[in-house]
């Protein structure tokens, strides 16, 4: 039950944050996203990994399904930096779109 929602969520929660830390590489940004949010991001989401492949997870069932809404909330808090990144994201592409400079106007002869 909440292993399934892991599961599921949690290789598609990794795929965008690693797609985020690309993303945000190739920015050139004045704040290190990668570093600040993103790397940390992971390092949890590999943590709820290795439990999910854990012996002792598995023998704790059980226990596990009283506690739900504890692993909803890892969900909700890696999916809520997910979707704050990518505005971040998209934040940093349109502030980089009006730093571009403008064609010059054409030199007369």
């Amino acid at each position: 039950m909440v292993d399934r929602a892991y599961k599921h969520d949690l290789p598609r929660l990794r795929n965008a944050l690693e797609e985020l830390r690309t993303d945000f590489a190739g920015l050139g940004s004045r704040t290190d996203w990668t570093k600040l949010r993103i790397e940390p991001l992971l390092k949890h989401l590999e943590s709820l990994e290795q439990s999910l492949k854990s012996e002792e997870f598995s023998r704790e069932s059980s226990r596990l399904t009283k506690g739900v809404e504890l692993f909803h909330s890892d969900l909700v808090y890696l999916r809520t930096n997910v979707k704050g990144l990518k505005e971040i994201l998209q934040s940093e592409r349109a502030l980089q779109r009006q730093k571009e400079p403008r064609h010059l106007s054409r030199k007369k002869g």
